[in-house]
């Protein structure tokens, strides 16, 4: 797909007064996106409030309280285009009290504008729209140090920036993260490079929204299509239409072609597609998200709104108890446990309730409050659902249509919450400990889990393997559990994010101590580089009677550097790849781990056997 087919949906976010609406005026008054007439009222509003330039950023101030105070209240959408690309701009609110605004605004977003004033760098609402926008999924990030003019065109000053906010970004699931200084009162590195800050290697902004490649962050393996209507001729005149059957609706996720095999969902049952036709008509040999569609299969199937036609070994889940995180859009009521609500989920419509508020998150220090009983306007937390209808659904971060929906209050037919899915609940009550027959020491061995953290390239696995090696030529049942090995299988699933890392650790930990228990030695090797993670797995082992034993492979970065051997340093350094452990994303060192190697100690073989030796002590 060439650049002028694509649409790029673009949120802005940052703190107050960081010049989010003069940095879209700006992009549009530079690309010549506006009309004359437009320009005109503009600047004759600036002339009415007193600026002394015409004040972009009335273009998208629409609201006359926006005007007046000089700040943005609701969403505002821009649409523009360049010889390149199509855009489509949501300048959102950045005062704390309109989070929702800026919710529903970067919600359909692929990229995140996120603002910060150069001359007070990373602040709280700063940070809360960073966590908002990869709460959304939104896969790319852009930092704009603005107000560079403000600062000097200091080059220290943006490089403080950048690494303060990657700091915290190392915390977030962050796929693609860039920085850019501006000035946007001024223009420099809007639309043309600047020649105030030569130090400054990028391409202008503009450029890079032109050229950020947007295509393969869609899913086009999961095919997913919610059927909205079902088309049938209603007049006498379509004869020759007479025993059309065809299923219209917005196509969420993967391809469909004629003659591909599907499933209709709940009913299960399956057939073909016949035909795939484009609104007016027209014939497609395929069609992908987000394409609006009506589709004829080869057999005749009780279908109705709300049914899902999907791949029959691709299926979405289906269940009726959910975990997810929800926004709360409200001031006129609060939500709280077993409340009741419609639910919207792309086409279908259950009744939905809140069998319990787990935690309600404060977004500026990402802490979990789980004493909290209600969400009020703006709050976010994550809730425990139960729908009177099943649900046909992915977890969001997987697909962002099928994982989201909205809560309806049946009294006043509001919208009061925006919810995103992240997996099915586990019930408490269903779920019980089943004891064994014969105790631990019934066993021929005493099981154990050594786990072996440190920096990628650090010798870690290979000193699991030969610690593995002497352990079962020692008589000992052992087993490697390797983190690179398990993210093929059991762990395929998860991405490099904080949550992804924790849940990689927290499976390993569990599988780890189930080994322990049956009376082996479990050798994990992997990075697991938060030290919460590892203590928590600790904890469940020492609670379970388990002997744990952390070994922190203490390999300098510059010697991992040097070995390299897989090039991710290399391509971390270049900015190929980001969260990487080390460079962009902080390593906890252990504080209480029972051994430390370092590449004083040997080579593997002697690191393995120091640490036999201390098992065996």
């Amino acid at each position: 797909m060439t650049h002028e087919q694509q649409l790029l949906r673009v949120a802005t976010a940052g703190s107050v007064d960081d010049g989010k609406s003069t940095l879209i005026g700006r992009l549009l008054y530079d690309s010549k996106s506006i009309f004359e007439d437009q320009l005109e009222a503009v600047e004759r509003s600036s002339r009415e409030r007193g600026d002394e330039h015409a004040n972009l950023a009335l273009l998208t101030d629409g609201l006359r309280a926006e005007r007046e105070q000089g700040i943005t209240i609701d969403v505002a959408h821009r649409y523009f285009a360049t010889p390149r690309r199509k855009f489509v701009i949501a300048d959102t609110p950045g005062h704390e009290q309109y989070t929702r605004n800026m919710v529903t605004g970067a919600s359909t977003a692929d990229l995140a504008l996120i603002l910060v004033d150069a001359r007070n760098g990373i602040l709280e609402q700063t940070r809360r729209h960073a966590f908002l926008s990869t709460l959304l999924g939104i896969p790319h990030l852009v930092v704009c140090v603005n107000k560079m003019d403000l600062v000097d065109w200091s080059q220290e000053r943006f490089e403080t920036i950048c690494e303060e906010f990657r700091q915290f970004a190392a915390k977030l699931d962050v796929h693609d993260l860039t920085f850019v200084p501006v000035s946007a009162l001024k223009g420099d590195n809007i639309v043309t490079r600047t020649e105030s800050m030569p130090w400054y290697e990028g391409s202008s902004l503009l450029h890079l929204l032109e050229e950020v490649h947007v295509a393969s962050d869609r899913n086009l393996i999961d095919a997913r299509f919610p059927v909205q209507y079902v088309i049938r001729p209603q007049r006498q005149t379509d004869a020759d239409l007479h025993d059309f059957r065809g299923y219209a609706g917005t196509i969420a996720s993967g391809v469909f072609k004629p003659g591909d095999e599907v499933v209709v969902l709940p009913s299960g049952h399956t057939s073909r597609i016949a035909e795939i036709h484009a609104p007016g008509g027209a014939p497609l040999a395929e069609a992908f998200a987000p394409a609006a569609v009506c589709v004829r299969l080869t057999d005749d199937i009780d279908i109705a709104r709300g049914d899902t036609l999907c791949r029959p070994n691709n299926r979405p889940q289906v269940g009726q108890e959910l975990d997810a995180m929800v926004c709360w859009l409200t001031e006129q009521s609060e939500l709280s446990p077993d409340a009741n609500y419609t639910l919207l989920h792309t086409t279908r419509s259950t009744k939905a309730r809140v069998q319990r508020l787990d935690y309600r998150l404060d977004v500026n220090t990402l802490h979990r409050d789980e004493s909290a009983q209600s969400l009020r306007l703006n709050e976010i937390g994550r809730v425990q659902l139960r729908t009177q209808q099943p649900l046909l659904f992915d977890p969001y971060r997987r697909n962002r249509v099928t994982g989201s929906f909205i809560l309806v209050d049946d009294a006043t037919g509001n919208t009061v919450a925006a919810g995103m899915i992240t997996g099915p609940t586990l019930r408490e009550s269903a779920v019980v400990w089943h004891s064994a027959t014969i105790d631990r020491s019934d066993r021929a061995t005493a099981g154990a889990t050594v786990w072996l953290t440190g920096l990628s390239a650090s010798g870690k696995s290979s000193v699991a393997a030969e610690l593995e090696r002497r352990l079962v030529a020692a008589g000992i049942p052992a087993y490697r559990l390797d983190g690179d090995n398990l993210r093929h299988g059991l762990n395929a699933d998860l991405g490099f994010g904080a949550d992804d890392r924790a849940e990689n650790v927290r499976r390993v930990g569990a599988v780890s101590q189930l080994f322990a228990d049956a009376g082996m030695v479990a050798v994990a090797s992997l990075i697991s580089p938060y030290r919460e993670d590892r203590d928590r797995v600790r904890a469940a082992h020492e609670a379970a009677g388990l002997r744990f034993v952390e070994v922190f492979v203490d390999t300098p970065l510059e010697q991992c550097e040097a070995r390299d051997p897989k090039g991710m340093y290399a391509r971390a350094r270049a900015g190929e790849i980001t969260g990487f452990t080390g460079i962009d994303d902080p390593y906890e060192r252990p504080e209480r781990a029972e051994l430390v190697l370092t590449p004083d100690d040997g080579d593997p073989v002697a690191q393995a056997a120091a640490i036999m030796e201390y098992l065996t002590r």
